[in-house]
């Protein structure tokens, strides 16, 4: 037989296969799960003949095995898509489930909030998981999120113009300790660009969506210089916000009493939460100017950009106060230091587990309103930045203050 009838014969055996097996599965879903069908329909994976088992396999092929099904993940991406994948691999948002677990309260939630993905994990689950997370996750009936990639390009269109749109971020970028949404959709840059989604500006008007930003030329490793805390290494030159940022860092207890890194550091570097060296923070600062450059003057750019670490500095300065307190109730015996925590610092990373009044009103000064603060800042939003984030600090650390104050006053009245 000739080699191009050969190849012919082939291609004929791969189509009827393809269209046999494709078949099967559409007809049974079309009754079972209809929209999941009409998603497939409509996406490039239908157009290009990426069918159903290229990523769920051939296991499942009849009602009851339901349970062979296998879910996807980024490997399974990686065979057409392998730069984005690497790209995503390389970037926070492949970290995220490790870093949802560096969280000592994780630990201490239903499981329902983590593994049932109705609290962090929700948003969490486009972190990598190792084969075993995934195999207890599908075990407990909790099979969502095992691609990443469908985060943002939800199933079964798994459409690119869907996760341009600023809105693909909303869903995890909002709320309370860290609103991105609600601070970029107010801000000039947020609104323009809805106001181009909905037709009343041209679409040649320049309205910076987040992945214009924070995804430049469609890099997917999502990346800031700051990172989610907003604290870094080496120190800054100003003695006060290195005072400040050491006390800091021993409230999120990776720095000991004496300065010296903990085994929580270590934690840190594996969800990658804080760029450890000038280089690493330099890189991505160096990043977002380029991007900020487009529309804007380098020099512009740059002061903007600076104006948002001295917001940082600001803040720090306050938070730290605010720690010291806290940390001298424990020092004085005026409330007791929780058996768990590493130092002598409240452990910022409790949350709301935090056992007194005074220490969940540092958590949220450190959470809510540190984080607002800053990201207020960078993200335009002069509303954020001022009354949701520098103002409600104030008030924290004076609460803190005079709560401080009143359980001394009880001390001594209790000791009389």
């Amino acid at each position: 037989m000739k080699p191009k009838l050969v190849v012919a014969v082939l291609i004929g055996f791969f189509i009827s296969g393809y269209t046999y097996a494709q078949k099967s599965c559409t007809d049974c879903h079309t009754k079972v799960t209809p929209n999941i069908v009409s998603d497939w329909k409509i996406s490039k994976h239908s157009q290009n003949e990426v069918d159903c088992s290229v990523c769920h396999g051939t296991d499942h092929s009849k009602a009851d095995d339901f349970a062979k099904v296998k879910m996807p993940t980024p490997e399974t991406c990686n065979t057409c898509h392998d730069k984005q994948v690497a790209q995503y691999k390389k970037g926070k948002h492949a970290l995220a489930w490790a870093a949802m677990n560096a969280m000592p309260t994780t630990h201490m939630l239903p499981m329902a909030l983590t593994d049932g993905m109705k609290g962090c994990g929700s948003c969490h689950k486009i972190g990598l998981k190792d084969e075993a997370t995934i195999k207890r996750l599908k075990a407990d009936g909790s099979v969502f999120g095992h691609a990443s990639c469908d985060a943002c390009h939800t199933r079964h269109t798994f459409s690119k113009k869907e996760a341009l749109q600023p809105q693909a971020c909303q869903t995890c970028h909002m709320g309370f300790d860290h609103p991105q949404w609600e601070m970029y959709s107010g801000s000039k840059h947020g609104v323009r660009a809805l106001l181009k989604q909905n037709g009343t500006l041209p679409e040649t008007t320049a309205a910076p969506t987040c992945q214009t930003c924070h995804m430049p030329e469609g890099n997917h490793e999502v990346r800031t210089a700051w990172g989610f805390l907003a604290v870094r290494l080496p120190m800054p030159e100003d003695k006060q916000w290195t005072d400040d940022r050491v006390t800091i860092l021993q409230g999120l207890g990776v720095l000991d009493p004496t300065g010296k890194p903990t085994g929580r550091l270590d934690v840190v570097k594996a969800a990658d939460v804080a760029r450890l060296t000038q280089e690493a923070w330099q890189t991505e600062r160096d990043k977002m100017l380029k991007v900020c450059n487009n529309c804007h003057s380098g020099n512009f750019a740059k002061a903007e950009l600076e104006k948002g670490d001295n917001m940082i500095k600001n803040a720090d300065h306050l938070m730290a106060e605010a720690i010291r307190i806290v940390a001298g109730l424990y020092k004085d015996g005026v409330i007791a230091k929780p058996a768990n925590y590493s130092s002598a610092f409240p452990d910022l990373l409790t949350f709301h587990d935090a056992p007194t009044v005074v220490e969940q009103k540092l958590f949220v000064m450190f959470l809510e309103h540190r984080m607002r603060t800053f990201q207020g800042t960078f993200h335009m939003n002069p509303d954020y930045a001022l009354w949701y984030g520098w103002s409600e600090m104030q008030r924290d650390l004076t609460e803190i203050k005079e709560l401080a104050e009143d359980m001394r006053m009880k001390m001594i009245l209790n000791k009389k």
